[in-house]
């Protein structure tokens, strides 16, 4: 029988702790056990204590491999996730990957099936489950596709290791495109914008967002050593996620960006004014946490650049998504409609795997027109005087 264990806190020397509760047989009786998981101020919330427990591999330990052919959804999965997230896996993942994978499985695979045998999933149920989800818990259509790629990739495993011989999630297909269109901001409001940043850190941040499309986390992990003011280019190979550096995103974004005049002159006037300005400091550092690490994105997002945006005429509706993300598609919608820069070259200046993210057009992208390109934006956004080193609040 399958055991997912509870958690539960109490007060020990340390403080409050978590401990993970499961049964054990001695003596011909099932009795309880516990094992110490961390403390509550390490992991504040059971969701996080979950992916503790799974870290450690306690689950595995109480539930060593599935007794027999048609184990529960919760026994494969657990096995699953072991093989291909565990420290063993034959290829690593990222972290904020194997975060996602925690999330879909604890919060919506395993609580609707865990208790149920493999064999007795059916198809229909599983179809219209998502359905309900989807309307219920007002899903987006990738996160649909993504939970049932999931369930698929488990059942897939399953039949590998022979513990299944059925995969429902083969029988019927989910619409994966998503409506989400992005809010764009023009050169005008990103002006704007970047005149309402008082901070002359946040100022730069948003400079450098405008002018190159970095991803949040990847201005987060940003060091001065990556800028590479020799020969006109960042080098955008890391990204910083979940309180520590990973590799970027997808293979194409390990690349550089061009750094035209402008950027140039921003990036080295915030340089001589920052107190961290050593190769491996970060270029946007925070200041509450004297530089051990950047600035929270998702904050500065929140306290300043919605409210901006906001100011500058940017049109947000309640509710909707508006954030760092939203300049890099402001970028390439301009460059392509407005600044007449050739798709492949927007393609090569955001990085991105497929020319269909950015337009189905195959050409080469060049070094130069993609420095020309970001200064026909700079210009438009007119960061002439913007760069100036104003005083540090």
């Amino acid at each position: 029988m399958y055991q997912g264990g509870s958690l539960r806190q109490v007060q020990r020397k340390d403080g409050l702790t978590w401990l993970f509760r499961y049964r054990i047989d001695k003596g011909g009786r099932r009795v309880e056990n516990t094992t110490l998981v961390g403390l509550v101020k390490d992991f504040p919330s059971e969701s996080a204590a979950q992916r503790e427990v799974d870290r450690l591999g306690l689950r595995l330990n109480i539930n060593p491999n599935p007794a027999s052919m048609n184990p529960t959804f919760a026994e494969l999965a657990l096995k699953y996730f072991a093989e291909e997230y565990g420290e063993d896996a034959e290829v690593p993942k990222a972290n904020t990957t194997k975060a996602a994978v925690e999330h879909y499985l604890y919060e919506y695979l395993t609580p609707k099936w865990g208790k149920q045998t493999v064999g007795s999933i059916e198809p229909k149920a599983v179809r219209d489950w998502l359905k309900t989800i989807r309307k219920e818990r007002n899903l987006a259509a990738p996160s649909i596709a993504k939970i049932k790629t999931l369930m698929s990739l488990v059942f897939q495993f399953g039949k590998m290791e022979k513990l299944c011989d059925n995969n429902p999630c083969k029988e019927f297909r989910v619409v994966a495109k998503s409506d989400y269109k992005a809010v764009i901001v023009t050169p005008e409001q990103a002006k704007t914008i970047i005149r309402l940043m008082k901070d002359p850190l946040h100022r730069v941040l948003v400079i450098v967002a405008v002018l190159t499309g970095l991803r949040a986390s990847e201005l987060a992990g940003l060091q001065w050593q990556c800028v590479d003011f020799a020969n006109n280019r960042i080098v955008v190979n890391k990204r910083w996620a979940l309180g520590e550096f990973g590799k970027p995103k997808t293979e194409c974004s390990d690349a550089s960006v061009s750094m035209g005049e402008a950027l140039a002159r921003v990036l080295s006037a915030w340089r001589q004014q920052t107190p961290y300005c050593q190769p491996t400091d970060f270029v946007f550092a925070s200041f509450k946490s004297d530089g051990a690490v950047p600035l929270a994105m998702s904050c500065f997002v929140a306290d300043h650049l919605r409210s901006a945006a906001i100011e500058a005429g940017v049109k947000i509706e309640k509710g909707r998504r508006f954030g760092l993300h939203n300049l890099r598609h402001s970028l390439s919608h301009w460059l392509v409609n407005k600044g007449k820069v050739e798709p492949k070259t927007v393609q090569s200046m955001l990085r991105h795997s497929k020319i269909q993210t950015t337009l189905d057009l195959y050409t080469q992208g060049d070094s130069d027109e993609m420095s020309t390109a970001q200064q026909l934006f700079a210009d438009a956004v007119d960061c002439c005087g913007l760069e100036k080193p104003t005083q540090v609040m």
